[in-house]
């Protein structure tokens, strides 16, 4: 272990100027609060909290950055307080200890949902202080280290969560090194045969390539060196993981690949870079589609480098970077190399200072904006995944604004990616000067064009199309007000007889206390979760009144001393019993069609029309859908009888509407049938929506058609003239 001295002097070889005195106070405290704490490896658990200020040390951070990384288990694992903390080391300590405090209980419903709110709250701190982060990251990377001492049923979910997240976390932040470590960490885990097997084949590949790798790097050194470029080469070996994933993507094996070593060039200046790429260029042959130019065109975490391959020395395909000692180092420590200290800086502010102008940054803040604009936890975990996963391709505006985003993308990312309001108001667009459908996939150089309309609203199913969390959040967020107008009314509604029906007292202030543990942050999200079906209304009571029992009701649900009995428990909607009254006083819904405000469609076998007896049935996600009565469909959902409905038609005569129906008509096989049919339909007003024919015997057709048609009347006047005709033999009505 790590002694008291060995922590100082890592700090001041790179920060002279550094404050011992704090160093030591944060040492001796830490250790004495963790005492006899054990490790699952049995080590003193003091030792995980220094190797983490060890990893933050080679990062070279400030001081306060090394302190918090000795201190950050103290609140959660010891006595120790934030106010001690506060009191002994400083409020910018004490908070950023309390930032990285784990969220002990969470009473969410799902481990997944624990995940995704504690990722949410990293962000949240992280947003006050970047340094957060790069302890996080710093407390990841020992905990993977010491992962074989954690059980066997740990590990795998560990693991995984470690290439979910904070993978491709660190990469983003432009922290390639921690990034290719924990990724192979976790690879191993994850998948140990395959990591076994790369590992071996790359040691028998090491030895075979020794000498070629020390002659390619050779040649390149005489080459620079006759051209006056002063130049380090370093040589590097891809990790089994990262070959692991060309594989699988490429679809190739191990033996076709050809870059899995490459070499490093670094020189002084962005000058020498193109120098030495004009050099290497004019001496070997170039791999065509195997350029790629990050100084002038950084990647969004900041990257920067040439890299080329070429067939080099011994006829060998070599992979090259070029890069300045500047650009490596941030190439390494991504974020982490804006707080290097510069002529003795003193380092929290200007920590903080110098990561915001960092393009990395930038992605942090635009994402961070996302948990502001009310996604769940769950949502915003996984929009932020894609945002992780995906490589990037860069495309400009008209005015050449250059937009980058990941690969995938489409015109509906890149409008968001211009503005909110740009994408909101987005009703085609133009790549490279040709008319093209919103959901075409960009590639790298593309110009496009956002054709705007101040009449257009997002549509719900662009959610599916976008492939970044902004535009998935922010066409979300723009469709949430008319979820909200649709469902929340009906969710109200369920609700109210939900709470009637257990005999409890519906109090929305007293839903506002339980609205973490049913999952959401607004008590209007949570009504429309309701009134689509997505959370049940029982769920709710339970929440409310935790000592309810959910009681069955006979039947349909209602009970015999209400003067309600279901018909059968196939069809399980009420009716009176002559003689009695209604004791349940909950009005029934109105339904007025497709153009009303509540989210209803009809029956897909027939519909439902005015001066039927109807039912709805509530359908997770789909809203309201309207059975007749008699429908032999209804069986479907005898045993969901919180999801039956009281409904009834509320027909404005003065804005007539047309209804779906489906009859089915056996007629003789003639010519000229299906005209007369037709006819009949035409002069009384119908609508034919699909005709449908089925050959039932070498005379008989039967034609199913769907009509519209205003209500029921209607449809019996048309099925009584279609049965006087001669050739016609049956007609019936069709209900699904």
């Amino acid at each position: 272990m790590m002694r008291q001295y060995e922590l100082v002097e890592r700090v001041t070889n790179y920060n002279p100027n550094a404050n011992e005195a704090l160093l030591n106070k944060a040492y001796v405290y830490a250790m004495r609060k963790h005492g006899t704490q054990k490790r699952a490896s049995g080590d003193p658990y003091f030792s995980h909290p220094l190797e983490v200020a060890a990893i933050l040390t080679d990062m070279r951070l400030d001081d306060a950055t090394v302190c918090v990384g000795l201190l950050h288990d103290t609140i959660e694992d010891t006595d120790a307080t934030r106010q001690e903390i506060d009191t002994s080391f400083g409020p910018e300590i004490g908070k950023l200890v309390e930032g990285l405090t784990k969220i002990q209980k969470l009473d969410l419903v799902s481990r997944r949902a624990k995940q995704a709110e504690n990722f949410r709250k990293l962000l949240l701190a992280i947003a006050d202080d970047v340094r957060v982060l790069l302890v996080k990251l710093a407390d990841r990377l020992h905990n993977m280290r010491t992962l074989h001492h954690v059980p066997p049923h740990k590990r795998f979910r560990i693991a995984e969560e470690t290439m979910d997240i904070y993978a491709p976390l660190a990469g983003r932040m432009g922290m390639q090194d921690m990034r290719e470590e924990l990724e192979d960490i976790a690879f191993r885990h994850i998948n140990a045969e395959a990591y076994r097997t790369i590992t071996e084949r790359l040691e028998r590949l090491r030895e075979k390539n020794q000498t070629l790798i020390s002659d390619i790097r050779a040649s390149l050194g005489a080459l620079l060196k006759e051209a006056g470029i002063e130049a380090e080469v370093r040589d590097r070996e891809k990790r089994p993981y990262s070959i692991f994933r060309k594989m699988q993507h490429n679809s190739v094996a191990f033996e076709q690949l050809s870059d899995i070593y490459g070499f490093r060039l670094i020189v002084g200046t962005v000058e020498d870079c193109y120098r030495v790429l004009g050099l290497v260029h004019t001496t070997w042959p170039t791999v065509p589609g195997k350029f790629k130019d990050y100084i002038s065109i950084p990647k969004q975490n900041d990257y920067r480098s040439i890299h080329t391959t070429v067939v080099g020395p011994s006829s060998q395909r070599v992979e090259l970077q070029i890069r300045t000692e500047e650009m490596n180092r941030i190439a390494e420590y991504g974020i982490a190399a804006h707080a290097i200290y510069k002529d003795g800086e003193s380092g929290g502010r200007n920590i903080v200072k110098r990561t915001e102008e960092s393009r990395a940054y930038e992605w942090l803040r635009r994402t961070i904006e996302t948990i502001s604009g009310g996604e769940t936890s769950e949502d915003f975990l996984e929009n932020t995944r894609l945002e992780l996963f995906h490589d990037q391709v860069f495309c400009f505006t008209p005015k050449g604004r250059l937009i980058a985003l990941p690969r995938g993308a489409t015109p509906i990312d890149f409008a968001y990616a211009v503005h909110t309001n740009v994408g909101n108001t987005c009703v085609g667009c133009k790549i490279n000067g040709q008319m093209a459908p919103l959901v075409t996939e960009l590639s790298n150089g593309d110009e496009v064009e956002i054709i705007r309309s101040d009449a257009q609203e997002p549509q719900p199913a662009w959610e599916s199309i976008a492939v970044t969390g902004k535009a998935r959040a922010a066409i979300r967020r723009a469709t949430k007000d008319s979820v909200r107008r649709q469902y929340g009314g009906l969710g109200k509604h369920i609700l109210e007889r939900a709470f009637s029906r257990a005999e409890r007292k519906f109090d929305e202030e007293m839903l506002a206390v339980v609205m973490p543990r049913l999952g959401h942050t607004d008590q209007a999200d949570l009504l429309a979760a309701v009134g689509r079906g997505e959370l049940r209304a029982d769920d709710v009571v339970k929440a409310v009144y935790p000592q309810y029992q959910e009681e069955r009701a006979t039947a349909a649900g209602s009970r015999p001393d209400e003067g309600w009995f279901g018909l059968t428990r196939a069809v399980g909607v009420k009716f009176r019993i002559p003689g009695r009254k209604r004791q349940d006083t909950q009005p029934s819904l109105p339904i007025r069609g497709l153009k009303g405000d509540l989210p209803v469609s009809f029956a897909p076998e027939g519909g439902a029309l005015p001066g039927d007896r109807i039912v709805g049935i509530l359908k997770p996600g789909e809203g309201i859908t309207i059975y007749p009565i008699h429908s032999p469909a209804l069986k479907d959902f005898d045993d969901q009888p919180e999801n039956w409905l009281d409904v009834r038609w509320d027909i404005d005569a003065e804005q007539q509407e047309r209804f779906p129906a489906r009859i089915a008509v056996n007629v003789i096989n003639e010519p000229g049938t299906l005209a007369q049919i037709a006819q009949v339909i035409a002069e009384n007003d119908g609508n034919i929506d699909n005709v449908s024919m089925h050959r039932r015997a070498n005379d008989f057709h039967e034609m199913l058609i769907d009509l519209e048609v205003w209500d029921l009347k209607h449809l019996n006047r048309i099925i009584s003239q279609i049965r006087a005709k001669p050739v016609v033999s049956r007609v019936s009505r069709v209900n699904g």
